[in-house]
């Protein structure tokens, strides 16, 4: 039996903590940013923790 692939899109937008939660980057980052506050924008730098209910999906698709 071949080894399982891991989904690579995945595997660039999420990683997980130490603790096995999912860290992921926040949106509303890319374009657009001129009418956006500066604080806002440096919130958004920021990485967020995946809600509990998208975890079991997201850790599966990372798993190799």
């Amino acid at each position: 039996m071949p080894k399982m692939k891991s989904n690579r899109a995945a595997k660039k937008r999420f990683s997980l903590t130490g603790t096995g939660k999912v860290r992921r980057n926040k949106n509303y980052a890319r374009h657009i940013l001129t009418k956006k506050s500066a604080k806002r924008k440096r919130s958004l730098r920021q990485k967020a923790i995946a809600t509990p209910a998208d975890e079991p999906r997201i850790k599966r698709m990372l798993s190799a």
